[in-house]
């Protein structure tokens, strides 16, 4: 560093300092314009970029939300048609149900029917052959009791006891 300060020369600075001058005259009528130009242009293109970027990243949002829309209808359709598809199928199985227990009245209704007819019919019956039997053991017993005189007396007087007591 020192030989440079000792080997420092005004004249050639001056020299030096003009074309330095020349040369930045040189870049600014020539090379200054292009190269803003072209910076401006790059500008101009960034700026675009940035603002289709904005938009794109707005539609994105947008059609974002158009799917989340979409999305819920799909689920608020979907959750409604379950939902009637569980009425429909408890209405299926209640009215199964009421048809069920209006066959199961119908048919205990015909059984007691039937139970109560066969029940009057054996109840004749058993009256009919009780009240056979029954003649047929007074007819036997009369015949033992009235075949000797004294019975037949005896009875006519019990008989006769008996009108008079009722």
């Amino acid at each position: 560093m020192e030989k440079l300060v000792n080997d420092f020369s005004f004249g050639l600075f001056f020299w030096q300092a003009i074309i330095l001058f020349i040369l930045i005259l040189l870049l600014v009528k020539f090379a200054w314009k292009p190269i803003m130009t072209a910076i401006t242009a790059r500008e101009v293109g960034i700026a675009s970029a940035i603002s289709a970027a904005e938009a794109a990243r707005k539609e994105m949002q947008n059609l974002q939300a158009d799917n989340q829309r979409i999305l819920n209808e799909a689920r608020a359709e979907r959750e409604a048609m379950m939902k009637d598809a569980r009425d429909i199928k408890e209405k299926m199985i209640s009215d199964a149900k009421a048809e069920a227990q209006a066959a199961g009245e119908k048919i205990i209704e015909q059984a007691k029917a039937t139970i109560n007819s066969e029940k009057n019919a054996a109840m004749a019956e058993l009256k009919s052959q009780v009240s056979n039997l029954s003649v047929e053991i007074a007819e036997k017993l009369l015949k033992t009791e009235l075949s000797n005189k004294e019975a037949q007396s005896a009875l006519v007087v019990k008989m006769l006891d008996d009108v008079k007591l009722n």
